[in-house]
């Protein structure tokens, strides 16, 4: 324990001559941390040599080989292969800067600048996380659908299958489950837009049905597998991101495929659960939400609340980063030392088929 001074000492400066022992811990309080997901769910093979923003990392494309039928006494056609590549560009930067006065480092319990620098890098990691997931689900933080593209799209659709560098059909929504539509006793079925919420409710013991006006959290995550499937994505290396409120219900659900330990060990860099449908489950609190979130309950068919969640394969999406020009410096200002620095990132959606993300909230 560290013996202190009252209300004498006020700033940088001591303003009275009435000194008490005043007793600080030596142990200070820790703030809480979320996990970070995008170094587990993206491909950061690409960091090459970053050293500013706007530096450039090249990414060779896989080149397509055709087949050809072979017919006896034909000449072969020999094929050039395209050396085509794109751009990862290191283009978000986020910083850091304090300082520490000479006084106060000097009374101080506890090493504040190694407190302050792991906070720092804690929520530049952070920053990041929060980023890449709303860049690789298309939505921004606010919920909002992205329309724009970071670079040159990777898909080859066109026209109204593509918006921005994100397939349209693999933003899932309330219209894309059929069985949504007049529950029993109601006469007038509920009229689902493009965009409405998916409401979701969980099969719960002893259930033979759900109601028809809300899917279960494993059918969508079975529709995300198919979209998947359907699009050739790898079955290897899939992982879904979701939030609290989603990994609550799917807990809740009345289903053989979910280990009685649901949590094995613990949360463990976000990952939840290693295997469901062929996804590694990770929980995130960095996911975009609009208006109060998923937990809204009560409200089917709108777009005012809700939710998103994420499917993806490991080849995905690429990520970058590096923390840059971390230095120390004399404040010349005042009797402090100065601490800031920099970290650069960049990310690309690689295989916008292997993305599939829904729009949901608890019915």
């Amino acid at each position: 324990m560290a013996i202190g001074v009252d209300s004498g000492y006020s700033g940088t400066a001591f303003t009275g001559s009435n000194w008490s022992p005043v007793i600080y811990s030596k142990q200070a309080q820790i703030a809480l941390r979320k996990a970070a997901v995008t170094n587990a769910i993206t491909n950061n093979s690409y960091f090459g040599e970053i050293a500013n923003q706007g530096d450039v990392v090249r990414i060779q494309k896989e080149p397509d080989v055709t087949v050809n039928a072979l017919e006896r006494k034909t000449e072969i056609t020999v094929q050039d292969l395209a050396n085509d590549d794109f751009s990862l560009v290191i283009d978000k930067a986020n910083y850091f800067a304090f300082k520490m006065d000479d006084i106060e480092d000097q009374f101080a319990s506890v090493d504040y600048v190694t407190l302050a620098a792991d906070r720092a890098a804690y929520k530049m990691a952070d920053a990041m996380d929060a980023d890449v997931l709303s860049y690789l689900t298309g939505h921004t933080t606010a919920g909002a659908f992205i329309t724009s593209s970071s670079g040159d799209a990777q898909s080859n659709l066109t026209g109204g299958d593509i918006t921005g560098e994100y397939i349209t059909a693999n933003h899932l929504s309330a219209t894309d489950f059929g069985q949504l539509g007049t529950a029993d006793g109601q006469s007038t079925p509920v009229n689902y837009a493009a965009g409405d919420s998916i409401p979701l409710a969980p099969r719960l013991p002893g259930a033979t049905a759900l109601s028809d006006l809300t899917v279960s959290p494993l059918t969508v995550v079975a529709r995300m597998a198919r979209q998947m499937d359907v699009a050739n994505v790898d079955a290897r290396g899939r992982w879904m991101v979701v939030d609290p409120v989603f990994i609550e219900m799917l807990k809740d659900e009345d289903s053989r495929l979910l280990n009685a330990d649901f949590g094995g060990s613990g949360l463990q860099n976000g990952l939840v659960l290693n295997n469901l449908h062929g996804f590694r489950v990770y929980v995130s609190n960095n996911l975009p939400a609009k208006g109060t979130g998923a937990g809204t309950s009560g409200t089917n068919a709108q777009d005012t609340n809700y939710g998103v969640i994420v499917a993806g394969q490991e080849e995905a999406v690429a990520s970058a980063e590096q923390i840059n020009k971390v230095e120390n410096y004399r404040d010349p200002d005042s009797f402090s030392d100065i601490v800031r620095g920099m970290h650069l990132y960049g990310r690309k959606i690689l295989r916008p088929e292997a993305l599939v993300t829904a729009r949901y909230n608890a019915a």
